[in-house]
């Protein structure tokens, strides 16, 4: 049994929506569907993949501005974010206003908020859920232990870490949340963020100027 995945970039922010899947059953999860539907279906069935659920790091917009429709469509479930970033799902539309992007965009109630150590599961695989606020409050990531894979949505990139000058957001608390909550899973492990090309937590803890050690 192992975990597998595809980065498929999504909206004009190039958001990276990634599939995860189980290689035994082909049971996969979305994670951050934030636009471009169409693309993301497209690419689940060329992998031949069953979507079981979506997956969601936050609330903003290139993250989640696909979440309702790709639900619709596929007839599967949501799980996350935590709860505290309720206030940005329900104001989807008017952050694809405040960007300047055409389009209805579409609030939901996940089936299950998340909470940190809780467990998420598709075919054969489980994942931690760990909450790392800062860049929101409600901020989650995916972690599986077993192949030293972590989904670290906007909390940390390859030599940067996210904005936290949204509302609610807090550069120390995301500073914290990235040391206490990710640091200790291991310098080798390698982790997909929400934009940009992936990188591991040890290259970052050494090199990335705003949390190094």
């Amino acid at each position: 049994m192992a975990l597998k995945y595809q980065v498929v970039p999504v909206t004009p922010f190039m958001q990276n929506c990634t599939l995860l899947w189980c290689d035994e059953t082909l049971h996969a999860a979305i994670v951050d569907p934030g636009g471009d539907v169409p693309r993301i279906v497209s690419a689940i069935e060329g992998l031949g993949l069953t979507p079981e659920k979506i997956l969601v790091t936050h609330g903003h917009l290139d993250h989640a501005g696909g979440v309702f429709d790709l639900a619709q469509e596929l007839g599967i479930p949501i799980e996350g974010p935590q709860r505290a970033d309720k206030f940005w799902i329900d104001a989807m539309q008017q952050q694809g206003a405040a960007f300047g992007l055409s389009g209805v965009f579409h609030a939901f109630t996940p089936e299950r908020w998340l909470e940190h150590g809780d467990r998420v599961k598709f075919g054969n695989i489980e994942m931690e859920v760990l909450h790392c606020p800062g860049h929101t409050p409600g901020h989650v990531v995916f972690f599986h232990a077993p192949s030293r894979l972590l989904v670290s949505g906007d909390v940390l990139f390859q030599g940067s870490i996210g904005r936290t000058d949204f509302p609610k957001g807090d550069f120390d608390t995301l500073i914290s949340s990235i040391r206490t909550r990710l640091w200790p899973l291991g310098d080798d492990v390698r982790f997909i963020s929400g934009h940009g090309p992936m990188s591991t937590l040890g290259e970052e803890r050494m090199y990335n100027p705003f949390c190094a050690d």
